[in-house]
């Protein structure tokens, strides 16, 4: 019985690809009209300068004399209008994008000398776990203990154990870190915050 509805189900299928025909295909043709070999390339006229929005008016007689008065202030007094004119008309705060952590190479503050050094020291608050050594016979467990407090897998765990030293985690607090250390000394192993 199951043999026969087999059979008329595959019959189904050869009459309806009778019905419909092959299966379409489209060669690779091009889709547009060639253009005449004969015609001179177009010349287009492009401005002086790129004006997104379009030409704009030049400014008021009002707007330069604010301008001239502005730049005749002292530097100090400079300084005030942006914060002045930003509380006035009530734009919000432009919040500082920290940097802590990046490698700013070439752009990183080459003026900044010790003075910045023992600033940066001062208000550290992420602190990185390495993982110094390890005893032999430990291993797994300290592979475990990796695992418990990382998104690793195994043998990914098993790949950072295995290249001591190596930073365990990144950017954790003083807590976090201090009870990450103590759990791989539990497990048999050294780990230091930096």
């Amino acid at each position: 019985m199951k043999l026969i509805a087999r059979l008329r189900s595959i019959h189904a299928c050869t009459s309806l690809r009778e019905i419909i025909g092959p299966l379409q295909s489209r060669s690779f043709q091009p889709d547009f009209v060639p253009r005449d070999p004969n015609a001179k390339p177009k010349r287009y006229k492009y401005p002086a300068v790129y004006e997104p929005y379009g030409p704009r008016a030049p400014p008021s007689d009002k707007i330069v004399q604010l301008a001239e008065r502005i730049a005749a202030l002292p530097p100090e007094e400079r300084r005030q209008i942006g914060p002045t004119l930003r509380e006035i008309l009530r734009h919000p705060n432009l919040k500082q994008i920290s940097v802590e952590g990046m490698d700013l190479g070439a752009m990183g503050g080459a003026g900044g000398g010790p003075a910045k050094a023992e600033e940066k020291k001062a208000e550290k608050t992420a602190f990185d776990v390495k993982l110094e050594k390890f005893d032999a016979a430990a291993k797994i467990k300290v592979i475990k203990e990796v695992r418990s407090f990382t998104s690793l897998g195994l043998k990914e765990a098993k790949d950072l154990v295995e290249k001591v030293p190596a930073i365990l985690k990144q950017g954790v607090t003083k807590e976090e870190a201090n009870e990450i250390i103590e759990k791989i000394k539990a497990a048999g192993g050294v780990a230091v915050m930096e």
